[in-house]
């Protein structure tokens, strides 16, 4: 099997499938493939292990079915392109060394790769870190891919070095860092900063990926520009106000 990753603001993941190779991903991702690969739809990839591992992968944030991408017969081309400008990381998993992931960030693995639910180290984690603390755990043999949204920065925390995050920001990290939740200091920067109440406060050792576009962010800053229905009196005073002003306007 081989890969690369090609282009720049909106990447895409190639792979040259040797025959019998295969890869998973979540329903929807495919880009383009080749004639000799198989597409197989189920619930039970990504390491599901029947109804309990597809509710946890749910509870992750991730999707009730995986696809399979397996070349038959013949070696076979197949690619995965970002759904927002961004980044795909290649991150290897072993037993020891599994990665924590924001809810959007799985892309694609390897067969032996299984997907889960990222148990918060305390509960206000997930009563209170909104999207961007549904997080899916990333564990088995293998590699795998994630997409994270717009720049890239990574900070290797030392051990007991703590980075406080907007939780839309925490991409990806290393299951070796410890995570809790932590509010905002002080009262006025709470109520009138803007920035929420609760940070994410990420504690070493260990490598974290933050990401600069979080998707709710970019949702929010998109809503004003998103057309609205009005109702046909208010389109109606709309073109009849628009009509006076001009009329208006050429008076003066």
């Amino acid at each position: 099997m081989q890969s690369r990753i090609t282009g720049t603001t909106m990447p895409v993941l190639e792979f040259i499938l040797d025959a019998n190779d295969s890869i998973i991903s979540e329903a929807g991702e495919l880009s383009w493939m080749g004639s000799s690969v198989q597409m197989t739809t189920h619930t039970q990839f990504a390491g599901a292990g029947g109804l309990f591992g597809v509710l946890k992968r749910v509870a992750g944030g991730g999707s009730i079915f995986m696809t399979e991408y397996r070349a038959i017969g013949a070696p076979g081309e197949l690619a995965f392109a970002t759904k927002l400008p961004g980044h795909i990381v290649q991150v290897e998993v072993s037993p020891g060394h599994e990665y924590m992931i924001h809810r959007h960030g799985f892309l694609c693995a390897t067969s032996q790769i299984q997907i889960g639910v990222g148990f918060q180290q305390s509960l206000g984690a997930g009563i209170f870190g909104g999207d961007g603390f549904l997080l899916q755990r990333l564990s088995g043999q293998g590699l795998a891919w994630l997409e994270l949204s717009g720049e890239l920065v990574i900070r290797d925390l030392q051990p007991g070095e703590t980075l406080r995050v907007h939780p839309g920001h925490v991409g990806a990290f290393q299951s070796s860092v410890s995570f809790q939740i932590t509010t905002v200091p002080g009262i006025r920067n709470m109520i009138f900063g803007g920035d929420g109440i609760f940070l994410a406060a990420l504690t070493g050792p260990g490598r974290v990926w933050l990401q600069t576009l979080p998707i709710s962010k970019l949702a929010h800053a998109l809503e004003r520009y998103l057309p609205r229905e009005q109702s046909k009196p208010a389109v109606e005073g709309g073109v009849v106000g628009g009509i006076v002003g001009s009329i208006l306007d050429n008076m003066r």
